[in-house]
């Protein structure tokens, strides 16, 4: 695989397997989201599943901030696992589940994306649609 900075279409597998990185539930971030977004929310149950949407795309945007990635063309299928409580660490993995050229100039990838706990209990999944450059 070419460096990340400069993943095209044809540098992904189908079945190859990307770590996102980790990111940490801390109870005063919960706390101003829910004060700020989720009114209501008792943070007792742990961090909001828009949270955990967020959490993941930051997760997604910082990863493939660099890739020959030109759109993000959908997210479907999500599924909220089970609310993190604060002081949980996250950690986000992509797979590649298939391609499909368009054309010479672009390709798109399916992938599923995954919030692990630190446990490696599913805590979030989705799958994305991307239009990849390619070489």
């Amino acid at each position: 695989m070419s460096d990340a900075l400069h993943l095209h279409f044809e540098d992904l597998d189908t079945g190859q397997v990307l770590q996102l990185g980790a990111i940490a539930v801390d109870e005063a971030t919960i706390v101003a989201f829910v004060e700020r977004f989720a009114p209501g929310w008792d943070i007792a149950y742990g961090a909001p599943d828009a949270m955990i949407y967020a959490l993941w795309s930051r997760l997604a945007a910082e990863k493939s901030a660099g890739w020959a990635q030109s759109k993000v063309l959908a997210v479907d299928g999500l599924r909220y696992m089970r609310n993190p409580p604060p002081g949980e660490l996250l950690r986000g993995r992509m797979t590649v589940m298939g391609k499909d050229p368009v054309g010479d100039e672009k390709g798109i990838v399916i992938a599923q994306h995954d919030l692990l706990d630190e446990g490696g209990r599913l805590v979030f999944s989705c799958l994305t649609r991307a239009l990849f450059v390619r070489r």
